[in-house]
């Protein structure tokens, strides 16, 4: 199976750096501050997700009462706790595929949900500068699964959505991508693969994707996929 392809989008948290569970234990700590017990459900399913509006949303999938000064002082809280406690970590694999992607020519996009000021201290300035484009969360109005972060970047970028592929690990990032018309392939790295099932093709790490994915880069360039049986394809259309 194979489509043309010349763009490679990532998000970041769980795609790029390993940071979700200090994530974790941050939004943990300042819901139970207000009496509410969140679970690694509740912030895994909404990572991408604007901080206000998970708040927003747990409090009232919580039954609680919730005002934008509660919501913006938690989320205040939220971020000056993560930056207490992270450490900078990375997915295996995440940081050689995307500079052997950049020397090859491939137009790189960073899209995350996260403050382009915190982005930028999570990742080496030698990696971020790999990302020929970068939408953050204060880019955007509307983030993730709203397809807006996803259709800025392709714009900014210059390519059609037929053109690019976008690697995501959590299910409002895929709404998000899919939502914007692009490709998209799944990694499992906080969720497991029934929480993924909207993405086009499922996978456990990027030694997988290199494994099973072949990519191509002439004047056009194309992915093949090349083994299907150790992964969870679906919906990829030919070209």
């Amino acid at each position: 199976m194979q489509f043309q392809i010349s763009t490679l989008i990532f998000d970041m948290d769980g795609v790029i750096t390993d940071t979700m569970p200090y994530h974790l234990r941050a939004w943990k700590a300042v819901f139970a501050s207000q009496g509410i017990r969140a679970s690694r459900e509740d912030i895994y399913k909404r990572e991408g997700q604007k901080g206000i509006d998970s708040v927003r949303e747990l409090f009232k999938e919580k039954d609680k009462s919730y005002t934008d000064v509660i919501g913006k002082r938690l989320l205040c809280d939220k971020e000056e706790l993560f930056k207490k406690i992270f450490k900078r970590k990375f997915i295996a694999g995440s940081r050689l595929f995307i500079k052997k992607f950049h020397a090859q020519g491939f137009k790189l996009g960073l899209v995350t949900g996260t403050s382009r000021h915190e982005a930028q201290k999570l990742l080496p300035k030698g990696l971020w500068d790999c990302f020929d484009v970068t939408v953050c969360g204060c880019d955007v109005q509307n983030g993730k699964p709203h397809p807006e972060p996803y259709l800025k970047a392709i714009a900014k970028l210059k390519v059609s959505p037929q053109e690019a592929l976008v690697f995501e690990n959590a299910p409002f990032g895929i709404r998000s991508a899919k939502a914007a018309g692009l490709r998209c392939l799944a990694l499992e790295t906080s969720l497991p693969s029934s929480y993924l099932k909207n993405a086009d093709a499922v996978f456990s790490s990027f030694k997988q994707i290199e494994s099973k994915v072949k990519f191509i880069r002439h004047s056009e360039a194309k992915v093949v996929l090349t083994d299907t049986h150790s992964c969870s394809p679906k919906n990829l259309k030919m070209s």
